[in-house]
């Protein structure tokens, strides 16, 4: 997803993804009126030191929320969220509430970074740009699992499977996680982290702010907490951007599946343009031998791992690499000396983050790992029968040798609790306020996840499909014409008369 989607440990691994009752129908869920939330007096602050703000520009505040929306007046924890106000107050049409993915990915420091992205005046004028911890996040009532650096755990995707064996094994590591994270949730906050939780938790925010309808921009996972918002609160959502696109509103077994998909379709960019460079970094003189190269360093550091570098670490790090075309060059160097039977001092930059084995100290990645887990295992149920995951690898090992056989492995949510309540659907009975923005070839969230939620929410939504490549369409990609009509939509609230096809950019 974007620079906050965690596929794994280390520099190199993280670039790197109607309800049932009443439930559904609370617009607050909150135990107050909207008016009563509304009315409150936001008391905003200097944001905490960690916080990247060199300008200062940014302020802080919590919000409170039920921890379970169904005893409303029950547990209250504090979501912090941050605010950049809009440059011009005569512009200004309201809030824009940002996601930057994961989900467990902080975003108090999100306003900042689409700043420095380049986002467009008009929109910094249009809006005051929200960032916020979700729950169980950094600031905001935060969970864990308690993983710590001498564990062999390296996040949302499991080890890559070479056979029905290496399933077998990674059962047992799946099942020993969801046992751990469970044994340290001794405040039982866990269960209560969810997309629909988190969906309450914008209307939540927008209502606290005072406005009317939010706004909303989010990237990754952050696409399918912006479906949920705009499916159970379509009253109350004004301009709903969703880019680098999952398909639903939560991720399942099929969704992590489709990275192996993505994998496939943006690996040849990343082929030719290394092949078009083959006299300097020597991968292959043609897409189809650095392709051929890829295989070749995979299955050797399967049997011999170089410099601490084994073959899943590999495939995970190419994986990650193909996220941001910027990505390549390093990625080449690394691949460059692997080639090389002496080329320790490359494999060694590709693994020098990884958590030291004698470290038994909690991993920096804790918080944001143990979110991903519990909003993805509560989301929706997961097959729990191994069989079901060895035959996925199988299939995925033929159709999408790259990584098929990472995405489809066993994960801890096969031996998670059951869910709280059904995943969120999508709702088409509302305004045509949702705009999906997509790369044609993005490795996490391939084009296929915009063309489905697309499809889900029939006449609200418009596809804005990009020919480019990477992670990240709306001002973290190139693509003028992308640029130019999510701006508008934002802006002026000018929704495309039907999908967008955005050649690539010259």
């Amino acid at each position: 997803m974007d620079r906050k989607w965690t596929v794994g440990g280390g520099a190199v691994l993280v670039a790197v993804l109607g309800l049932a009752g009443t439930l559904a129908v609370l617009p607050l869920a909150s135990g107050q009126s909207e008016e009563e939330a509304t009315g409150q007096e936001m008391q905003w602050d200097a944001c905490p030191e960690d916080v990247s703000d060199p300008l200062a520009q940014l302020q802080c505040a919590t919000v409170p929320v039920p921890l379970d929306y169904s005893d409303p007046d029950g547990e209250q924890i504090d979501l912090m969220i941050s605010k950049l106000a809009s440059g011009n107050p005569d512009q200004r049409r309201g809030v824009l509430m940002l996601n930057p993915g994961g989900p467990g990915g902080t975003g108090l420091d999100q306003p900042n970074f689409m700043v420095s992205q380049g986002v467009p005046a008009s929109v910094l004028n249009s809006y005051d740009l929200i960032g916020m911890d979700l729950r169980g996040v950094g600031h905001s009532a935060p969970v864990s699992c308690g993983f710590t650096n001498d564990q062999e755990y390296y996040g949302a995707i499991p080890p890559y499977a070479v056979d029905e064996a290496a399933v077998a094994e990674q059962a047992k590591v799946a099942e020993g996680i969801a046992e751990q994270c469970a044994a340290n949730d001794t405040e039982g906050r866990l269960r209560h982290i969810s997309t629909a939780n988190m969906a309450r938790d914008l209307d939540r925010i927008r209502a606290a702010l005072g406005e009317e309808k939010g706004s909303f921009l989010g990237y990754s996972y952050g696409s399918a907490l912006g479906a949920a918002y705009a499916s159970m609160f379509p009253e109350t959502t004004d301009k709903v951007v969703l880019d680098s696109n999952i398909g639903d509103t939560h991720l399942d077994q099929e969704g992590l599946r489709r990275y192996a998909h993505g994998m496939e379709e943006t690996f040849p960019d990343f082929a030719e343009w290394a092949a078009a460079r083959h006299d300097s970094y020597g991968l292959g003189s043609t897409p189809e031998e650095v392709r051929d190269n890829y295989f070749s360093i995979a299955e050797r550091l399967d049997e011999t791992p170089q410099a601490g570098l084994n073959g899943h670490l590999f495939r995970l790090s190419i994986f990650a690499a193909l996220y941001n075309e910027r990505s390549y060059g390093q990625t080449a160097q690394i691949w460059q000396s692997l080639l090389d039977p002496d080329g320790q001092a490359a494999g060694g930059q590709a693994v020098e983050s990884v958590p030291e084995a004698d470290n038994s100290e909690l991993s920096p990645t804790d918080n944001t790992w143990s979110v991903f887990l519990a909003v993805t295992c509560n989301d929706v149920e997961w097959p729990e029968d191994v069989e079901t995951y060895q035959q996925a690898v199988a299939e995925d090992r033929e159709e999408y040798p790259l990584f098929g056989a990472a995405s489809a492995n066993i994960s801890p949510c096969a031996f998670w609790q059951e869910p709280l309540e059904p995943p969120v659907e999508i709702n088409t009975d509302g305004p045509a306020n949702v705009l999906v923005v997509q790369n044609q070839r993005d490795p996490v969230t391939p084009l296929r996840g915009g063309e489905l939620i697309n499809e889900k929410f029939g006449d609200r939504s418009r596809l804005v499909s990009i020919d480019g490549s990477g992670h990240g369409g709306y001002v973290l990609g190139t693509n003028p014409c992308a640029l130019n009509v999510t701006t508008s939509f934002l802006v002026d609230g000018t929704m495309p008369e039907q999908d967008v096809t955005c050649e690539a950019a010259g």
